[in-house]
């Protein structure tokens, strides 16, 4: 029986569901299905995925702060527990203190499926708003994005495949 480490918050139900994946081979098959090889994106940079967020916060979140910097961090892997962070950094501006917004999403994030980039940016900005993971943060995240639990559970099924 494999580790189902990435899956520790859901039922025993999914859990069994994705044990008997693993045991017959399919799991990657079943994540090709949903996400053929073709699907992947091309937002490879960070200026690009800076663009990307913007887009979505303007669609989405215009009345929220800024974002002043969004990169893909190659250091940040999934032992960290997250492949996305978003940061509120102060400066000292002459007398003044400035607190920016910054959003970080792990390189790995490069070669998965575009809708897998999407829902950890979504994430990320739901920060923006609500700091904790509450009950009005992920109403917030599927505001932006319908299908944010189906795909915060695929994404997991891609690290539990990675191992």
């Amino acid at each position: 029986m494999t580790a189902l480490k990435y899956l520790n918050g859901y039922s025993p139900d999914i859990k069994q569901q994705v044990q008997r994946l693993i045991d017959n081979d399919q799991l990657g098959a079943w994540l090709e299905q949903r996400y053929p090889p073709q699907s992947g994106h091309s937002i490879q940079t960070d200026a690009a995925l800076y663009d990307y967020t913007q887009r979505l916060k303007q669609q989405h979140m215009r009345s929220s702060g800024p974002v002043s910097k969004v990169f893909f961090d190659t250091r940040m892997h999934v032992i960290d527990n997250a492949l996305g962070q978003h940061q509120f950094v102060s400066r000292v501006q002459g007398s003044k203190l400035k607190r920016k917004n910054e959003i970080k999403v792990s390189a790995l994030l490069k070669t998965l499926p575009e809708p897998l980039l999407r829902m950890v940016v979504v994430h990320e900005l739901a920060h923006l708003r609500e700091k904790d993971h509450n009950k009005a943060f992920y109403q917030l995240c599927q505001h932006m994005e319908a299908d944010y639990h189906q795909l915060e559970l695929d994404l997991r099924l891609y690290l539990t495949l990675r191992g």
